[in-house]
């Protein structure tokens, strides 16, 4: 493999690009964890942003496994391709279009963005060869499956409920659910922070191979990347990204305790599963899987599926668009650096 010949200030600037794409991640993605006990009341915005933010730098100490980072590492575009305007190229493009869906207030998946942003930037210096086809299969696969999981199981979890507690008075379901919800709302930080951090560590461990700073042969990235990144995400979430709570907690469909609870359980039970096997996926497509599933058990028009319908539109041209974005930076990069 060869060794990247990168000053280290232009290292150190693109490893900051990276760490400002994770902030935005935790903004723009803090709609996902905390849409729902948010809008269920369950607890104010500031204490729910506390809390997943707390959460999402827990999962540092329970997914010990960089099997995510190492797919977006090593396992999407070839690393012999990887240089400094093919980095800078992906994190802009990914930058650019996560800045555009928030201030439309659309939630669009940073993941894809930064998986196209790759894509885009490697096919503008090289072209197809460089494409690895089994990491982009597997994040192809889950980008159709994630979304669907989050539909199943939490349409399921709706069902179960509604069933185990059929002789509860409403009272007391909604007061054993505002408590309960926490706890699924935890639950899905946690895997927030653990597929989603591990996703810019894997950029930064892809530069650092390239510049020889780094083996690819080594399991895991350096500590204070895997650090960094925790706390870059966890410092996103903290400042929140409140235009897409709206379309998340009540747009899609109306949620109360009960139903929360189960569209957090849903999604987190997802994400664990594609941390576990190392697929990138888009907490955003997982959690308004679950949202919409846990409202079609109610009743199918309980979900707004026009508005479900323009959000499917936002996550079919992320990849695109960011990998459009990317080339333009890839090229721009060539002309300043």
């Amino acid at each position: 493999m060869h060794t990247l010949q990168i000053s280290i200030y232009t290292l150190g600037l693109l490893i900051a690009l990276a760490l400002l794409f994770d902030f935005l991640n935790g903004f723009h993605d803090a709609a996902n964890a905390i849409a729902t006990v948010v809008s269920t009341g369950v607890l104010r915005p500031q204490s729910a942003v506390l809390m997943a933010a707390f959460f999402n730098f827990s999962a540092i100490f329970i997914f010990h496994q960089m099997t995510v980072a190492s797919t977006v590492g090593k396992g999407i575009i070839d690393p012999d391709v990887v240089d400094q305007y093919v980095v800078f190229g992906a994190l802009m493009g990914a930058i650019i279009w996560n800045i555009v869906t928030w201030y439309y207030g659309m939630p669009s998946s940073s993941s894809h963005a930064l998986i196209g942003g790759m894509v885009g930037a490697a096919l503008a210096k090289s072209g197809t060869d460089v494409l690895v086809s089994g990491g982009l299969l597997k994040v192809a696969l889950f980008i159709v499956l994630s979304p669907l999981l989050g539909f199943l199981i939490g349409s399921l979890m709706m069902l179960l409920v509604s069933w185990i507690f059929v002789r509860s008075t409403p009272r007391l379901a909604d007061k054993m659910f505002r408590r309960l919800q926490l706890v699924s709302a935890a639950a899905y930080s946690l895997g927030h922070g653990g597929n989603d951090a591990q996703k810019t560590i894997g950029v930064i461990w892809m530069l650092l191979i390239a510049a020889g700073y780094s083996s690819a042969s080594d399991l895991a990235p350096p500590s204070w990347v895997i650090i960094a990144c925790y706390i870059g995400l966890s410092l996103g979430t903290l400042f929140g990204g409140w235009r897409i709570v709206k379309t998340m907690g009540q747009k899609i469909t109306k949620l109360k305790p009960v139903g929360g609870f189960c569209a957090e359980a849903g999604g987190a039970a997802t994400l664990f599963v594609a941390t576990m096997f190392g697929v990138p996926v888009s907490t955003t497509h997982t959690i308004t899987g679950a949202i919409a599933g846990v409202g079609s058990v109610q009743k199918m028009s309980a979900v707004h599926w026009g508005l479900a319908g323009k959000i499917i539109w936002t996550w079919i041209f992320t990849i695109p668009a960011s990998a459009l974005m990317a080339a333009i930076g890839w090229w721009g990069a060539q002309q300043i650096m």
